[in-house]
């Protein structure tokens, strides 16, 4: 699992149906303490994330081809999760 926060969203005019009337999210990739690391993830949302928010993001293909129930979509990243908060632990 990857912890993202939405940048924007990506928007195609040809894509596979699996993406009709879903949107495909760019999110920061950030580190455990929530800081961005400089990467980027384009994934599908399911949860209606919205901009600026931190978000958990399954990152493997057949997890995302389970979450939206299609053993055959084209999807590899989804967003799962809106993260109401963040709590660093140490030891």
């Amino acid at each position: 699992m990857i912890l993202g926060r939405i940048a924007g969203s990506v928007v195609s005019t040809i894509h596979h149906p699996i993406v009709n009337g879903r949107k495909l999210l760019l999110a920061d990739r950030l580190d455990a303490e929530g800081k961005p690391t400089g990467g980027y993830v384009i994934a599908m949302d399911v949860v209606g994330a919205g901009h600026g928010e931190a978000v958990i993001i399954i990152d493997e293909g057949n997890g995302a081809r389970q979450v939206l129930e299609d053993p055959t979509a084209p999807i590899r990243a989804v967003v799962v999760g809106i993260v109401d908060g963040l709590e660093i632990v140490s030891d």
